[in-house]
């Protein structure tokens, strides 16, 4: 039985999409922003266009908790699909982990709509690996939207 799933998370930000898309751009601005609150990220690889590789090395604050990629430590590659600015961005990555349950491809589709001055920020995360549970996914994806929000509202 297929596990894979498709999981959701959206957000009203008080800014232009233009200023929202530019945060993922700016490696300084993304390593502050995407990391889910209680991580830190270290951009190895970043090139956004489409076919480009990225390599993010996300590690828990915490060195008791277990990250995906043994260790502390989430390590997720991949490649972007689509870059068009300042509207959607979408990437397929995998984590580097040698449990089945985190391997595969999950595609993530960001969509920044322009709703008068604010911005509706949609993630569509698609083929999400069955060891990621939805609610840790929803937290995880809530936590980066409200640090994205909290730097430029």
């Amino acid at each position: 039985m297929d596990t894979r799933r498709t999981d959701r998370a959206e957000r009203l930000i008080a800014a232009p999409a233009e200023r929202l898309f530019a945060c993922w751009t700016d490696l300084a601005q993304l390593v502050r922003w995407l990391p889910p609150k209680g991580m830190s990220g270290l951009v190895e690889v970043f090139d956004p266009h489409p076919g480009g590789p990225f390599r993010i090395v996300l590690t828990h604050d915490d060195p008791a908790e277990r990250g995906k990629s043994g260790g502390a430590s989430d390590v997720v590659a991949g490649q972007f699909v689509a870059v068009d600015p300042p509207r959607h961005l979408a990437f397929v990555s995998r984590f580097s982990s040698d449990d089945p349950a985190f391997q595969g491809d999950m595609r993530m589709d960001w969509h920044f709509e322009p709703v008068g001055n604010a911005t509706r920020v949609r993630i569509v995360a698609t083929n999400v690996p069955p060891g990621i549970s939805a609610v840790d996914h929803a937290a995880g994806m809530g936590s980066s939207l409200a640090q994205l929000a909290a730097i430029v509202e």
